[in-house]
């Protein structure tokens, strides 16, 4: 995968893509992340990108004109390549698990830093295919939010995880329970839950235990702990998932008795 990242601060994303899982795909030539500074593609003595909003108002605003051509000198229309031009911005879609696995299904992702007040309307109308917010909230530009995409990404590009099952047993992951009839029923989050909760060793730390069902070996009993937990934990810290959740009647059970012992 190639992945270019427009931005009038290049220097930001030094630290972000030299470290963990983003670092190692790059090393084995899963993905190539170019940075190119924006100001590059200003002509003008300053390296002007922005300027004042017509119409009047607050703050500036970025200027078509270099995003345009910094776009255009990345050759991005190469003819059968699967490639999204992304606008990073508070008017965006939010992003989510759906959006990041599309992305990384692409062979080239082009990811343009929103700064300022905003950016010219006509990069959003006539160059990005998407405009994405990482969330409900206001940054001071899309760095961050293009350095929370590419993580996202990546990990999800086949290889960049040494246990690739294990992105698909994730929060907000549609994955579906299943058992291969020989094995352990899987544990994998289905319809976009939160994930079940995690414990390692030791198994008593500071008197605090973990729940005896784990280390019982009955694998239908984890499975049904498992399950009861992401619908706890769902329930009680995102509530709104549950409105689209492929919830099972087992599940609805579960529910009815978690909302019992709440409200008792």
């Amino acid at each position: 995968m190639q992945i270019d990242i427009v931005t009038i601060f290049p220097d930001f994303f030094r630290g972000p893509l030299d470290y963990g899982i983003i670092r190692r795909a790059r090393e084995a030539g899963l993905a190539t992340i170019a940075v190119h500074d924006l100001r590059a593609f200003a002509h003008d003595r300053h390296r002007t990108v922005d300027d004042r909003p017509f119409g009047g108002g607050e703050g500036m605003v970025l200027k078509p004109e270099p995003i345009f051509e910094c776009v255009d000198s990345l050759h991005v229309a190469c003819r059968g390549a699967r490639q999204s031009v992304v606008l990073l911005s508070a008017q965006g879609t939010r992003f989510d698990q759906g959006e990041a696995e599309r992305l990384a299904a692409m062979d080239r992702l082009v990811l343009i830093c929103g700064r300022y007040e905003g950016v010219d309307e006509r990069v959003s109308q006539y160059l990005a295919d998407r405009e994405l917010s990482i969330g409900d909230y206001v940054l001071s530009g899309g760095e961050i939010g293009a350095a929370v995409i590419v993580d996202c990404v990546i990990r999800l590009i086949p290889g960049a995880v040494g246990n690739q099952a294990s992105t698909q047993q994730e929060s907000f992951t549609a994955g579906a329970q299943a058992g291969d009839g020989d094995g352990p029923v899987s544990t994998c989050v289905s319809g976009g839950l939160l994930d079940y909760p995690h414990y390692t060793r030791p198994a008593a730390f500071r008197g605090m235990t973990v729940p005896d069902v784990l280390s019982s070996g009955n694998h239908d009993e984890i499975r049904r702990w498992r399950r009861r937990s992401a619908l706890q934990k769902t329930a009680r810290n995102r509530p709104d998932l549950l409105q689209d959740a492929v919830l099972t009647d087992e599940d609805k059970n579960l529910l009815e008795q978690i909302k019992r012992e709440e409200v008792g």
